[in-house]
C-alpha cells in the first residue's frame, strides 16, 4: 500500500528543514535507529519522546549549546595553560543525561 506524504522545506539561517506534521501519538524515523513520537499536545507545548540508541546523544537546543559552550570554554583554557590531563572527550556530555 502506497502513501503519499505532504511536507515543506523550509530555510532557516541558510540550513534547508524539513517541516512534518503529525498528530499526538504518531511518529517519525529517523536513519532506521532513531523514533520521534509525539506523546502530547498542551496549549503551545508539544512533548516528545525519543527512542535512540544509548550511545547517540539526545539534548535539548538550550542543552547542547551550553555543552558546547563549556567544551570550548575548556578547549580555550587548556590552549592558554598547556594542560591536556584528565579530559576525555565524553567529559562534557557524561553528566548531562537529564535533558
Amino acid at each position: 500500500m502506497s502513501r503519499a506524504f505532504r511536507f515543506r522545506v523550509f530555510v532557516q539561517e541558510d540550513v534547508p528543514m524539513l517541516v512534518l506534521s503529525r498528530k499526538k501519538n504518531e511518529s517519525i524515523v529517523i536513519n532506521d535507529d532513531i523514533t520521534i513520537v509525539v506523546v502530547e499536545i498542551r496549549g503551545d507545548k508539544v512533548r516528545l519522546g525519543v527512542e535512540a540508541p544509548k550511545e547517540v546523544p539526545v539534548h535539548r537546543r538550550e542543552v547542547f549549546d551550553a555543552i558546547r559552550r563549556n567544551e570550548a570554554a575548556a578547549g580555550d583554557k587548556k590552549a592558554s595553560d598547556g594542560s591536556t590531563q584528565g579530559q576525555t572527550d565524553g567529559d562534557a556530555t557524561s553528566s548531562s543525561t537529564g535533558s
